[in-house]
């Protein structure tokens, strides 16, 4: 049973069923390790540790969505939170995928996905390296835009507290919003409040 949890460890803290069999582990340690609490089951297939320690303070459940999921973005709500954008806690993990793909229900974290068409899906996106693996998620500016789109679904309130918040930051680039406003067909929404907030 070790040397199972010490595999996974090595892996980055997840692993996939396949390549524990490959690896000569049996199915039936690995069911009992997760109903003992040990690893956890994220979707059919694909494991991970419990411990939250082993992962260095990363964020665990956008990585658990990134490796579930290979191409998944964080994005909208979570996304904000990711960059300290809102005050929202979201219970779920937001995550967009090309809206041409099927998606297998995770089982943990609570997720919700996005299905994006292609030319809102790919721009934008920033590839967080960790050592247990690689964070997709939306840069703040395409993050904004997208509350703006989705603004009628998940509240206004939320997507020009994002905006607020970001203009007030050190590290605002009201040229790149704007382009990102004009790529998630936002921009005569935007531009007005946009004017406002910043006169």
């Amino acid at each position: 049973m070790e040397k199972i949890v010490e595999y996974i460890r090595k892996k980055g803290g997840f692993a996939r069923m396949i390549e524990m069999k490959k690896s000569g582990f049996q199915t039936r340690d690995i069911t009992k390790l997760v109903k003992e609490g040990v690893i956890e089951k994220v979707k059919p297939g694909v494991y991970r540790l419990s411990d939250y320690d082993s992962f260095g303070g990363i964020n665990v459940s956008l990585l658990t969505i990134c490796k579930a999921v290979p191409n998944g973005v964080i994005c909208l709500i979570s996304a904000l939170d990711y960059h300290e954008l809102t005050t929202q806690n979201p219970w779920e993990i937001y995550y967009a995928i090309p809206n041409s793909e099927k998606v297998k229900k995770i089982e943990y974290p609570p997720s919700k996905p996005f299905f994006f068409r292609e030319r809102f899906y790919k721009p934008g996106i920033e590839e967080i390296k960790t050592k247990h693996g690689v964070i997709k998620v939306y840069n703040k500016e395409k993050t904004i835009c997208d509350m703006f789109r989705y603004r009628n679904k998940l509240g206004e309130d939320i997507a020009l507290e994002a905006l607020k918040t970001y203009l007030r930051s050190k590290y605002k680039k009201i040229p790149q919003l704007i382009k990102y406003a004009e790529i998630c067909q936002v921009k005569t929404v935007l531009m007005p409040i946009l004017k406002g907030l910043v006169a």
